[in-house]
């Protein structure tokens, strides 16, 4: 009978805070309860927001442990002087630490903790320049995890000047691990953030994305062609800016390296470039770059292939853009 049927129990946990709140939802939806909630769900309820709350503060404290970790490397360098060779079994802690703030952060609260606590300052101030490519490249992954969707964590960076020394290091860093979490890093300054694009064309970014497309790192081709076709698509007032620096040129160039699957952001690029861009399209017409015919050869390489339908779309549209109807806009002109 209902009346001898048991309570539900939860978990302690936030687990059971959810699903206490799914069943009470769906209740809601049914006839409404004839009892105020009893006496021993109150408890369990506070008792499991303190578990969820102490949680939080744990991890916390977990970032605090990770940062005393990462401290040390100051005044280890500053007694071990002159020493070429680091002690492995710290070189291996330090990197744990950094894996494990890189996953704490990716938490919105987390990361602004983590900014509370001076981490960034760290990060930027000892590891970004770090003599060990392997504490680099992480400290660029956790800078790019804890500015994600956080403008207050942006500002913060944007402030200290980290994005120039991103750039660097997009730039020339030796390791090809480096350059491509630092460009991670630049991405998640720049896009959606005023003040980041702003900083980003006064420290000449574009020219850093145009020799990261032509970079040997296959994946710092992709995300450089790749952050180049959304910041032209999130601001095609800078398209005028990027032409003038021949960026048409050295894209077609990049289309007759043997093909790869980020050819795809280039040709999305010159689309962007062209439409309601007369210099663009100028340049996209000259014949000296062999566009069309460079258009028409890889459309048929990528005809029928699915995994290239993309491509083919952009391919397809840079076509018709420059060269449909470029007769008639001649003869015109010849009028």
């Amino acid at each position: 009978m209902a009346e001898d049927r048991q309570p539900r129990r939860y978990p302690r946990n936030l687990q059971g805070v959810m699903q206490l709140a799914v069943d009470a939802g769906s209740a809601a939806e049914g006839p409404a309860p004839v009892e105020p909630m009893s006496e021993e769900r109150k408890t369990w309820l506070r008792d499991a927001l303190a578990e969820v709350c102490k949680g939080q503060m744990d991890e916390v404290e977990q970032m605090k442990q990770c940062l005393a970790v990462l401290q040390q490397e100051g005044s280890s360098e500053r007694e071990t002087e002159g020493e070429d060779e680091r002690d492995e079994e710290d070189e291996d802690e330090r990197e744990s630490a950094f894996e494990m703030l890189s996953e704490l952060c990716e938490n919105l609260d987390n990361a602004r903790d983590f900014m509370t606590l001076c981490g960034l300052d760290l990060c930027v101030s000892q590891y970004l320049c770090h003599a060990q490519s392997g504490l680099r490249w992480r400290a660029a992954q956790l800078l790019a995890s804890c500015a994600q969707n956080m403008p207050q964590v942006q500002a913060h960076l944007l402030s200290m000047g980290t994005l120039p020394k991103l750039l660097q290091l997009t730039d020339s860093d030796p390791n090809p691990t480096v350059r491509v979490k630092a460009l991670y890093a630049v991405s998640c300054l720049v896009r959606e953030q005023e003040a980041g694009l702003q900083a980003f064309l006064s420290h000449d970014g574009f020219s850093v994305l145009m020799r990261g497309i032509q970079s040997d790192s296959e994946k710092l081709r992709t995300k450089s062609a790749f952050l180049l076709l959304n910041l032209l698509t999130s601001h095609p007032e800078q398209k005028d800016t990027v032409v003038s620096m021949g960026m048409v040129e050295q894209l077609v160039s990049v289309l007759r390296t043997p093909h790869s699957p980020f050819h795809e952001h280039v040709l999305g690029a010159l689309c962007c470039l062209v439409e309601d861009c007369q210099q663009g399209l100028k340049d996209c017409r000259n014949p000296a770059l062999g566009l069309e015919e460079l258009l028409r050869q890889r459309s048929r390489e990528l005809q029928g292939k699915e995994e290239s339908q993309e491509e083919l779309d952009f391919c397809e549209r840079l076509k018709v853009m420059c060269f449909r109807g470029q007769q008639s806009d001649d003869n015109g002109m010849d009028r």
